[in-house]
């Protein structure tokens, strides 16, 4: 499968970094106070698996490939909060903060992102950008640390300017396939590539 369909888990690499989009249930000590969203070195991480999914106006059949020009959210597996952002500044280099939000996979407008890639669909293997629908941002890493007592993790934050720091590429993950007969009630299997 050489594109990145709706339904599938992946981790997300920033390439310039080297670091996955990562969150875990630590809020922020400023700006929102939600629960923060950084960037891990480490490959193996439960905490850095993100569901794609549609939006509430916009729903994505399992197994459809994600078009460039898509909005779509992310949603943290572990946690059940999606990708999220607004007008507070981030702690380390007040650009925009970028949290997770929501319940249970449900949160409000400010969880959609639109997906930025070169041709129709959003190609495995490809560095994309995610621009935040609401505001404009573009989900970055800028290289800021953290300390106690996420030592070591990288700010992830959004910011206007299209460059080099806002490029995400789709590692490891569960990709879903389409379905083979297109009046299938339940389409999609899973396509395990790498744990």
């Amino acid at each position: 499968l050489s594109f990145v369909t709706c339904g599938s888990v992946v981790k997300l690499l920033n390439v310039r970094h080297n670091v996955r989009l990562h969150s875990h249930d630590v809020r922020y000590g400023s700006g929102s106070g939600q629960q923060s969203v950084t960037g891990v070195t480490t490959v193996e991480d439960s905490n850095s698996y993100w569901s794609v999914r549609g939006t509430s106006n916009n729903l994505c059949q399992r197994g459809t490939p994600v078009r460039c020009g898509q909005t779509i959210r992310l949603t943290h597996v572990n946690t059940g909060r999606n990708l999220h952002s607004h007008y507070f500044a981030s702690p380390l280099s007040s650009n925009q903060e970028v949290s997770a939000f929501g319940e249970e996979g449900e949160g409000d407008s400010l969880d959609e992102w639109t997906v930025l890639c070169g041709g129709r669909v959003w190609e495995r293997d490809e560095a994309v950008r995610f621009q935040h629908a609401a505001t404009d941002g573009l989900l970055s890493v800028t290289g800021e640390q953290y300390g106690r007592p996420i030592h070591g993790q990288r700010e992830v934050h959004a910011m206007p300017t299209a460059n080099q720091h806002n490029y995400w590429k789709a590692m490891e993950g569960v990709f879903m396939k389409p379905s083979e007969s297109p009046g299938a009630r339940d389409n999609g299997s899973p396509l395990h590539t790498e744990f």
